[in-house]
């Protein structure tokens, strides 16, 4: 047992200290029926010739991580601000991998997703149901497909839409929608389909943003992100030379001797960026899910969620096994753990960064206002020009002249606005920026369309889970593969929930309205989770496998961090006003 303070990681506590509790250690009662009992399987190995095993809940977090921050508010605040606030999703990311290796610890341990373990807490089912259902509530608004259906409509129009087009975007947002939910019908296991289109996804995206930043991106820009990514402290602020700019704090308050005033004027954009960053929201706590159902750990003793089509042998137990602590499971549970370490700090971190940098790289190049296209504005096809006309003359007619970016037009065409500022740029000519706007958009929609799917997914994988396991009536009368049948009813009741939330944006709303909503819920969403998993891990874990002082405290600021974050932004949209 000499090993036993390495695998825990607890500061201070004694070899003996550790044997003697875990050899007295008995899984504690629940809200919920008591876990199973089964030996860990061996782990994976950790070796170049088994890559392909490796392949797994990193890269589909990463594939559903590069969606509404790096794609839609990513550009629009490179826009606004430069690189200069980009240390803000170093923090999110870090903090989010202390958060989801908390999540993975959970289900390597007992095979089951977190959230079923936010069941088995004080005051039981019913009220956590209803309380994560709240928090749930900005999953559930399609706002990627909504998003993806104005590049649709962009690459129809030749022109960026506007008011003007609302009611074609909102047709072509039902299409979208209806297209998210085909890919979960299929693969043996919907795990399996989601990994292959984002990995997919991932080597797309990234290799496409990567050759176009190294041929078309300057220097000065690549040093403007990288080291946004490590200028802690610097805010937005109207103590700026000129109007709300940004400040860094250390530098103000040497120069001035006091704090600078910070700038919420755009903290809603800033909060919604901040939250799709790296995953965010209640989307990290599906890690367990999908280590569960990529059969690491205990997940491999519990089973998985069949498809429709394909799945006939595979099943799911209705609650999670865990191990006793014995030498060999120990032995085992060292091994896991390097798998998901490697997971989190080697594949799903780094993917992070650089989904989170390459897009910036391209908006801060061509969406952000730039002196030689100040100079001489180049100018657009006819059609494009449509996009700045008043809603009631854009149905007769375009401008023919020359027109200002449109990279400020965020309601209707942030999913494009660096594919505008290609067209635009007068470095490039009119051939080239023509080419870049149109590969730009089919990009934009390999983000968005198998991003919305993954959320299509996130919400009916999620509430599968609860009503598998917390209602009675289900685990009397569903076996195995059954569980299928309420995925597949929840992704119905999803269907049509969608379509009703897609007419009252669609009348009401605009798709940056919509992204707004998701990624401020998901905040407040992440910070109360964090406290509770927190909880959850060193108390019901075995001594020896509980997180360590330094995940402790991680988790712990972790929901600090998105905490803060959800009350300024609740205090800039409802207090300030």
């Amino acid at each position: 047992m000499s090993a036993v303070p390495t695998i825990s990681g607890v500061a201070g506590e004694s070899c003996a200290r550790i044997a003697a509790e875990d050899a007295n250690w008995q899984p504690p009662e629940t809200c919920l029926p008591s876990w199973g009992v089964a030996d860990l399987p061996e782990p994976t190995r950790l070796a170049w010739s088994q890559w392909r095993s490796l392949i797994g809940p990193g890269i589909v977090m990463m594939g559903v991580q590069i969606g509404g921050g790096e794609w839609l508010f990513g550009p629009e605040i490179t826009a606004r601000y430069g690189g200069a606030l980009m240390w803000l999703a170093t923090i999110a990311i870090v903090l989010q991998v202390f958060y989801n290796l908390e999540v993975g610890r959970y289900a390597l341990y007992c095979g089951e997703p977190i959230f079923t373990g936010f069941l088995r807490t004080k005051p039981g089912p019913r009220f956590w149901i209803a309380f994560f259902l709240l928090l749930s509530m900005g999953a559930m608004v399609p706002g990627l497909a909504f998003h993806a259906a104005s590049v649709l409509t962009a690459l129809w129009l030749n022109a960026s839409p506007t008011e003007a087009h609302r009611a074609h975007v909102v047709g072509v947002a039902f299409a979208c929608t209806a297209l998210a939910f085909v890919p979960v019908l299929f693969g043996k296991k919907i795990y399996n389909t989601l990994q292959a289109i984002m990995t997919l996804k991932v080597v797309c995206v990234l290799s496409f943003c990567g050759i176009v930043s190294l041929l078309f991106v300057d220097w000065q820009a690549w040093i403007a992100i990288f080291s946004g990514f490590l200028r802690f402290g610097t805010i937005p602020s109207t103590d700026a030379a000129t109007g709300e700019s940004t400040v860094n704090v250390a530098q103000y308050l040497a120069s001035n001797g006091r704090f600078p005033a910070i700038g919420l004027g755009e903290m809603a954009a800033i909060g919604a960026f901040i939250g799709y960053a790296g995953g965010g929201g209640l989307g990290n706590s599906l890690y367990g899910n999908f280590v569960r159902d990529k059969g690491w750990g205990n997940g491999a003793n519990v089973g998985a969620i069949p498809s429709a089509f394909g799945g006939k042998n595979i099943s799911l137990g209705h609650f999670g096994k865990v191990f006793t602590v014995t030498a060999e499971n120990l032995r085992r549970w060292r091994g896991w753990w390097k798998v998901i370490l490697v997971d989190q700090a080697a594949i799903w971190a780094p993917g992070c960064f650089v989904g989170m940098a390459l897009p910036a790289l391209l908006s801060l190049q061509f969406a952000s206002p730039h002196p030689a296209a100040e100079a001489a504005a180049k100018p657009v096809p006819a059609a494009t020009a449509v996009d700045q006309a008043e809603p009631a003359a854009a149905n007769n007619v375009a401008t023919p002249a020359a027109v200002p970016n449109p990279a400020q037009n965020f309601q209707w065409a942030a999913a494009m606005t660096t594919a505008e500022g290609m067209r635009r740029d007068v470095r490039l000519s009119a051939g080239a920026g023509q080419f870049l706007w149109t590969a730009t958009l089919i990009a934009g929609l390999l983000v968005l369309l198998p991003s919305q799917m993954s959320v299509v997914d996130e919400v009916c994988r999620r509430w599968t889970d609860v009503i598998w396991s917390a209602s009675p009536r289900v685990r009397e009368q569903m076996h195995g593969g059954e569980v299928k049948r309420i995925y597949y009813t929840l992704a119905a009741c999803y269907f049509v929930w969608c379509l009703g939330t897609l007419y009252l944006f669609g009348a009401y709303g605009t798709p940056r309205l919509m992204t707004l909503v998701i990624g401020n819920l998901g905040n407040l969403a992440l910070a109360v989770t964090s406290f509770h998993m927190l909880w959850i891990n060193t108390r019901w874990l075995p001594p020896a496998i509980r997180p360590g002082m330094v995940a402790r405290v991680g988790l712990f600021c972790c929901g600090c961090f998105y905490l803060a974050v959800a009350a300024l932004v609740f205090y800039q949209t409802v207090l300030a006003k």
